[in-house]
């Protein structure tokens, strides 16, 4: 039996552009587009990629935006963090620091919920372990 592979999401939306620029910005991502008058938006983040597309039967905002998070590890959550606030952004949850590792929880133009971890050296061998 072949092994499946999760590569990519797709975030649909009614300002794709917006939320394409956000993403790029926040996380350092260059955006590249499908080809065909049909195309959408792809961020490539080191393999897993986020595809934007324009829906129009979907609303402004998530309604259930904690039904789907968005996880980026970062080298530096502080940093990311300031990139997120320099866009303008909420938060859900602020950045904290716990046993060593950062999160937080930002809300992107779209209402998603975006959570940005860097984990400790010691959490990643546990994790490993």
């Amino acid at each position: 039996m072949a092994t499946s592979k999760l590569g990519s999401i797709l975030l649909s939306s009614t300002k794709p552009e917006q939320l394409r620029d956000w993403y790029a910005a926040a996380f350092s991502a260059k955006p590249d587009r499908t080809p065909g008058d049909v195309g959408y938006d792809v961020l490539d983040f080191g393999g897993f990629y986020v595809m934007i597309d324009s829906r129009d039967d979907v609303g402004d905002t998530n309604p259930e935006p904690g039904r789907v998070i968005l996880n980026f590890e970062v080298d530096d959550a502080r940093a990311a963090a300031e990139r997120i606030n320099g866009l303008g952004a909420s938060w859900l949850a602020d950045l904290e620091e716990r046993d060593g590792s950062w999160f937080g929880t930002a809300i992107d133009p779209d209402g998603n919920y975006v959570q940005i971890i860097q984990l400790s050296e010691e959490a990643r061998a546990a994790m490993a372990g």
